[in-house]
C-alpha cells in the first residue's frame, strides 16, 4: 500500500467518493469500518481511511496509473461532505431534496442533443435515495450496450451463484491408477505467476501443483500420467467476434486469461489453446516438485474427462465472486465477464454456453423484476453487437446495487471505475472537471457505440444513478467527451 494511504490525512475526492458512493447511502464512520475487506486497488482502503480519521491533510489516488511514479494528489470534494455527514440510514444528502426533474432536464437536454452522440441516444437518471426517476429521454429504447452489459452480468452472477461463491480448480486421481486429471472449474483468474497485481489474491496454479505433489508422494507416486478436463463448459469456445486480443477462447481451464505477455488487464496477445497451455504449465510445476508426468511417447497432457469415481488430490479456490465482479468492472475484463455468465448458467442449471448463459442472465434479472422489454443477452461481456439493453435497465440495476437492502450487490458499485483515477476511466475527466473523482461509471465502447452508466454524487451530496447510451457515433473521443460532460453536469447540478 502506498505510504500516502497509510497515514490518514486530508480527505480528497477519491476518498470521499469511495465512502459515499459505494454503499448506496450516506454512511457513518462505524459503518465504513465494518465494510471491508480492503482490495488491492485501494478503492475500499479509501473507506477505511475515512473511518479512521476525519482530519485535514494529504491524499492519493487509487494507484490506477501504472507509470511507476508516485500517486498523484487528488482534488478536494466539498460537494460530497454534506452527504458523508448524514446519519446512517438517512436519505443521501440528509434533508436536501432530490433534484427537480425539470431543472435537471434544463441542464441535460442541450447536452443530449450534441451531434457527437450520433442519431440514437437515450438517458436516465435515478435518485438513489428514493429510487425515483428524475430524468429520462428514450429510457426504454433498447440499444447496443457494449461493455455496460457487464453490469447485468454482475448482478445476475451475484444473485444466482452468490457474492461469496468461489470457483474451484482441482486435481483428481482415477482409482487404482496413476492417472491424474487437472479439472477446470471456470476460473479465468487462476494464475501461474509468482508475482504481479493479483498473484497474492488469485488462485495459484503453483500452489495447486505443490499440494498435488504432496498428495501424490503420500501415496508413494512420483510418476503419473497427467490429463486435463474442460467438460464443464459446452458449446463454442470462440466468441462470435472471432480471435481478438480482448478475449481468449472461453474455456473452463486457463491460467492468467491465456495472456501471452505479463499484463493483467487490457488487450494482449492470447493463447490459441488456453486449457492445453495451462495443463503444460501445470506439468512443469509438478516436475519442479519431483513428480514426473506423461509417458515415453506422450509428454504433453491431453484432454480427458474425470470419472465420478475419481478421488480428490488437491484444490485451489478463486477469490469470491464479489471480488471478481470488482475486477471485471474496473478493467472491463471480458474473460471474467464470460466466466461469470457461465457461473450464472451453472446456478440456473442451463447449458454452460453462450446461449445458456444468456438465458440464465435474462431469467435471473426477470426474477429481480428488472425492466427487460426488448433486452437480449448474446454474451456476458458486451462484445457481441447482438446484445440489446435500455438505459432504463442499466439504471435500475445500478439503483438496486446502491440500495442498502441489497448488500450482496455492493461490489457492482465498488467495482465501477472512478473518473480520472481507476480502470477504464483513468485517462478520462481532467482534474478540473466537476466529475473527477465524483463520477463512478462503467464504460462501453464498440465502433459506433458509446455508453456510460454509473453513480455520481451531486453538489448537495446526493447520490444519483445514471445511464447514457448512444449508437451511430463517428468520433469515439468526441462521443466519450460528450458523455463525460453529461455525467459532470449531473455532478455540479443541485438542480432544485
Amino acid at each position: 500500500m502506498p505510504a500516502a494511504l497509510k497515514t490518514p490525512a486530508k480527505l480528497k475526492t477519491w476518498q470521499l467518493t469511495a465512502g459515499a458512493a459505494t454503499v448506496g447511502i450516506a454512511i457513518a464512520a462505524g459503518a465504513v469500518a465494518a465494510a471491508g475487506p480492503w482490495d488491492s486497488s485501494g478503492q475500499r482502503t479509501a473507506e477505511r481511511d475515512w473511518a479512521a480519521s476525519q482530519e485535514a491533510g494529504g491524499g492519493a489516488d487509487h494507484a490506477g496509473r501504472t507509470s511507476g511514479r508516485a500517486p498523484a494528489a487528488a482534488p478536494s470534494a466539498p460537494s460530497v461532505l454534506r452527504g458523508l455527514g448524514a446519519p446512517v440510514g438517512s436519505t443521501h444528502g440528509g434533508s436536501v431534496p432530490a433534484p427537480d426533474g425539470k431543472a435537471l432536464a434544463g441542464v441535460l437536454d442541450p447536452l443530449l442533443k450534441d451531434k457527437a452522440l450520433g442519431p440514437e441516444r437515450s438517458a436516465v437518471v435515478i435518485d438513489a435515495g428514493t429510487g425515483r426517476r428524475v430524468y429520462g429521454k428514450g429510457g426504454g429504447d433498447t440499444l447496443t450496450p457494449a461493455s455496460t452489459t457487464k453490469i447485468a452480468t454482475a448482478v445476475a452472477a451475484l444473485t444466482s451463484a452468490g457474492a461469496d461463491h468461489r470457483i474451484t480448480t482441482k486435481t483428481v486421481i482415477e482409482p487404482d491408477s496413476k492417472d491424474v486429471v487437472l479439472v477446470g472449474g471456470g476460473d479465468p483468474t487462476l494464475t501461474a505467476r509468482k508475482d504481479g497485481p493479483y498473484a497474492d489474491s488469485a488462485a495459484s496454479l503453483r500452489e495447486l501443483a505443490e499440494d498435488t505433489a504432496r498428495a501424490l508422494k503420500d501415496r508413494g507416486a512420483d510418476k503419473v500420467t497427467l490429463s486435463y478436463d474442460t467438460s464443464l463448459y459446452t458449446g463454442e469456445q470462440q466468441h462470435p467476434i472471432g480471435p481478438n486480443e480482448n478475449l481468449t477462447l472461453v474455456s473452463a481451464l486457463m491460467a492468467d486469461e491465456g495472456r501471452l505477455d505479463d499484463s493483467s488487464s487490457g488487450p494482449a496477445p492470447r493463447s490459441g489453446d488456453p486449457a492445453g497451455d495451462a495443463a503444460k504449465k501445470f506439468a512443469e510445476l509438478l516436475d519442479e516438485q519431483g513428480i514426473e508426468t506423461g509417458t515415453k511417447d506422450k509428454k504433453d497432457p491431453e484432454p480427458s474427462k474425470a470419472t465420478d469415481r475419481a478421488e480428490s488430490l488437491a484444490k485451489v479456490e478463486s477469490p469470491p465472486l464479489s471480488a471478481l465482479v470488482e475486477r471485471m468492472l474496473t478493467h472491463s475484463d471480458n474473460d471474467i465477464a464470460e466466466a461469470l455468465a457461465r457461473q450464472t448458467a451453472l446456478a440456473a442449471k442451463e447449458p454452460v454456453s453462450f446461449d445458456g448463459a444468456g438465458k440464465a442472465i435474462d431469467a435471473q434479472l426477470k426474477k429481480a423484476r428488472m425492466p427487460l422489454s426488448g433486452t437480449k443477452f448474446a454474451d456476458g461481456s458486451g462484445l457481441d453487437r447482438a446484445d440489446r439493453s435500455s438505459a432504463e435497465l442499466l439504471a435500475a440495476l445500478l439503483a438496486r446495487a446502491a440500495d442498502p437492502a441489497h448488500p450482496e450487490l455492493r461490489s457492482v458499485v465498488t467495482g465501477l471505475p472512478v473518473a480520472g483515477f481507476t480502470g477504464t476511466l483513468v485517462d478520462r475527466y481532467p482534474k478540473d472537471s466537476p466529475g473527477t473523482g465524483v463520477v463512478r461509471a462503467k464504460t462501453g465502447t464498440l465502433t459506433g457505440v458509446n455508453t456510460l452508466a454509473g453513480t455520481v454524487v451531486d453538489t448537495d451530496g446526493r447520490l444519483l444513478v445514471f445511464a447514457f447510451m448512444t449508437t451511430g457515433t463517428t468520433d469515439p473521443k468526441a462521443a466519450q467527451g460528450a458523455l463525460d460532460q453529461m455525467a459532470s453536469a449531473v455532478a455540479k447540478c443541485g438542480c432544485r
